[in-house]
């Protein structure tokens, strides 16, 4: 009776506790809670360390969580433990606060909409960014990340076009410059070609001056070759301020975040397209903004069940026209 009694009161509290996730303070903590099934998820690509992005928790029973180590203090997602006089030379003179933020969410169960960072949402609210689509509706949206190239994006395109789905394919300047037939191909093909910066920098430690030149320099050389403007910016890393947002904003661009996405950008990682499949079909929710990496196998392997496996479940495929492009 006793053990009964301790197992429903243990389950009361770990269930209690599971609502705290962005409000621990520590990773212990974090394996206290003895989290099931959620994952604090932040973006990054190939050529960055996941271990400075992440921290990766093993809870057993092959469940994980993705703890962005920024996460931290019980307020939102800002990076306090940086060199911030990195931060702050680069917006001197600025009224915008500067302070780094780096983009995680939070999911859930059940197709339930994930959670962002506490404030996040309000700011991007305030300069026109967008992490979501309209959540009462059961359509979804595919973005992908193009740093360089592996190989895949022609069977990517190749498997959009068969399903007629468009998707926004978000650039870097090198990317431009050696794959000019695959980005053609996304223009020709219906898809919006997005901004990731000529260098993939992280916007907060660059001066106003240099980040005009990061997102504007790209969009000269996109539109000199294809007579297009860009409408759409994925900040490299996920990492932005209110500062980056007021001065992308200004310069016309939507800043497009995402509410799904996984450890995807690991070319040595390959663990099959049914993993991939199941990574996204269990995160599906109203309005999704999906990132994918367009370096993995297992993605390409992946998307046209993917995109079958929505549509049986309900989920069309919007247009960016959604967000104003």
């Amino acid at each position: 009776m006793k053990q009964g009694i301790s197992i429903i009161v243990v389950s009361v509290i770990l269930s209690t506790l599971a609502t705290y996730v962005f409000y621990t303070k520590n990773l212990k903590e974090i394996m206290e809670l003895g989290i099931n099934q959620r994952e604090v998820y932040n973006s990054n690509f190939k050529n960055v360390d996941f271990s400075v992005e992440l921290s990766k928790i093993d809870l057993g029973d092959n469940h994980y969580i993705y703890v962005s180590k920024t996460l931290e203090n019980n307020t939102d997602n800002t990076n306090d433990n940086i060199d911030s006089s990195v931060y702050e030379k680069a917006s001197s003179g600025s009224t915008y606060s500067n302070k780094l933020r780096s983009w995680g969410i939070l999911r859930k169960p059940n197709n339930e909409t994930p959670q962002a960072d506490p404030g996040a949402p309000e700011l991007l609210k305030k300069y026109g960014g967008v992490y979501l689509g309209d959540t009462s509706k059961k359509i979804i949206y595919l973005t992908f990340d193009e740093g360089y190239e592996n190989g895949y994006t022609p069977k990517i395109l190749d498997v959009l076009k068969e399903n007629k789905v468009q998707a926004a394919f978000f650039i870097t300047g090198p990317y431009l410059k050696e794959h000019q037939d695959l980005v053609r191909r996304m223009v020709e093909e219906g898809h919006v070609v997005g901004n990731h910066t000529v260098n993939h920098h992280s916007l907060p430690s660059l001066s106003d001056k240099e980040i005009e030149e990061e997102v504007l320099g790209l969009e000269r050389a996109f539109r000199e070759k294809f007579g297009k403007s860009m409408k759409f910016l994925r900040p490299p890393k996920g990492e932005y301020s209110e500062r980056t947002l007021a001065i992308t904003s200004k310069l016309g661009y939507t800043n497009m975040f995402w509410s799904f996405a996984y450890d995807d950008w690991y070319t040595d990682k390959v663990r099959g397209p049914e993993y991939a499949y199941n990574m996204v079909m269990n995160n599906l929710h109203n309005g999704a903004i999906l990132l994918l990496h367009a370096v993995s196998k297992d993605n390409a392997d992946a998307l046209d069940m993917i995109i079958k496996g929505a549509r049986e479940k309900g989920y069309e495929f919007g247009t960016f026209d959604d967000f104003g492009s």
